[in-house]
């Protein structure tokens, strides 16, 4: 049983951190567009980036900033334009973005980390944003959570956060969490946009450790569409307010710390991949019987990521050969007369022979699975063993629609 509740609050649930989003003219349909998270003091930062050689000039701009200096004040984030590709003039873009926050909050430009979402080679509405900073720092409060995980979305139907809340030293510790992604997801190294908020005192090389890992069991295992983004990160601030001894080296205490974070981090991976373009339902696939964990996750993201396994999802098809095929070709050895695969409770195949099932019960399975009826909610699982090993892993993504295509056929016309 997890040793934390949900509470309230998102990113400001965190002792210290306030947000806020506004409405700045950065897109076209009148949304919030621009948001603010702000620690009361200084937090320790660390952040994991997209390794796609196209990159935001955030990106760059947040690197730079945290191998100077790994700690920060402020994540200042703007939806509408992604400011990748836009050369120089984004960069200077991006510059002046930081210097202007800074300038408002009177602290360091470099203390100040940026995101960006939106399309690509588009610079920032520089004349909005100028004109969004005073009000949006006039608008951050211990409430503004909400609206800052509603000013980053782009193509999301739904907002995500969440705040968790625990005890170390017998004093409570409180970790929150938003996103956004719905559409280029194939997170390498990082995710669409993800901020994270800690009120735990822990060493700058363990929180970067841990961040590091809790991304490789949460943002790193969906997939969407296959596609990695140009401006893919997950930024964290942790900034001691829960006045808990600095966690500095492993410990039970860094292992609840950790643990908390992975929990974070996996719920709203999981809420990117249900709010996929188009998709109506969340896949999950378990792994399992691998010769390592990363090969386990090898062939469960292979699996999730197939969009022959994705469109036999969306048409309700329990067309198993699809799920082994995927399987074998994820790069991992195994013997396919070893092979195990199931859908919900039911068993496809047993060492690597087709089992009779009822087809009407599996199609219905999926369709009530799509329909939110199932016992496990809008999941479809599909289990697979591949019977070598220990090694195992999870992936999450979603079916593969006709909305998917109609929404990207027509992003930009």
């Amino acid at each position: 049983m997890a040793d934390w509740q949900v509470v309230e609050g998102g990113v400001t649930a965190p002792k210290g951190f306030i947000a806020a989003g506004i409405v700045a003219g950065l897109k076209s349909t009148g949304a919030k567009d621009l948001a603010l998270i702000l620690s009361q003091s200084d937090a320790i930062a660390a952040g994991v980036f997209t390794t796609s050689q196209v990159r935001a000039a955030c990106i760059d701009y947040c690197r730079q900033c945290l191998q100077l200096k790994a700690s920060a004040r402020a994540i200042l984030c703007n939806a509408g334009q992604a400011n990748a590709a836009t050369g120089e003039a984004g960069w200077s873009d991006a510059q002046e973005s930081a210097r202007l926050l800074a300038q408002e909050l009177n602290i360091d430009p470099q203390a100040v980390l940026l995101a960006s979402t939106g399309v690509i080679g588009k610079r920032i509405k520089m004349e909005q944003l100028r004109q969004g900073i005073m009000p949006l720092v006039r608008a951050a409060s211990e409430k503004g959570g909400a609206d800052a995980a509603k000013a980053i979305v782009t193509t999301d139907l739904v907002t995500k956060e969440i705040a968790l809340e625990s005890t170390i030293e017998g004093r409570p510790v409180r970790i929150g969490g938003m996103a956004k992604g719905s559409g280029m997801i194939a997170p390498n190294m990082a995710t669409m946009l993800g901020f994270i908020t800690c009120d735990a005192a822990v060493s700058t090389g363990l929180w970067h450790q841990m961040l590091k890992r809790a991304v490789d069991r949460s943002f790193n295992q969906v997939t969407v569409d296959g596609d990695t983004s140009t401006n893919d990160c997950v930024l964290a601030l942790a900034n001691g307010q829960s006045r808990t001894t600095a966690i500095t080296e492993d410990s039970p205490n860094a292992q609840k710390l950790e643990s908390m974070l992975t929990a974070v981090c996996q719920h709203l991976a999981k809420a990117i991949a249900r709010d996929g373009e188009g998709a109506t339902c969340l896949i999950e696939v378990q792994v399992s019987g691998a010769p390592s964990d990363r090969a386990a996750s090898q062939v469960a993201k292979t699996i999730v990521g197939s969009s022959l396994v994705k469109s036999a999802v969306f048409g309700r098809d329990p067309n198993w050969g699809r799920i082994a095929a995927a399987a074998g070709r994820a790069g991992v050895k195994f013997h396919q007369d070893e092979l195990n695969i199931k859908l919900g409770d039911l068993v496809l195949m047993r060492n690597g022979q087709p089992q009779e099932f009822d087809r009407n019960a599996a199609s219905n399975y999926l369709k009530t699975a799509a329909a939110g009826e199932y016992l496990q909610g809008d999941t479809v699982l599909i289990s697979v063993d591949i019977g070598l090993g220990s090694g195992q892993s999870t992936a999450w993504g979603c079916d593969l629609t006709y909305k998917y295509v109609e929404i990207n056929a027509e992003y930009t016309t």
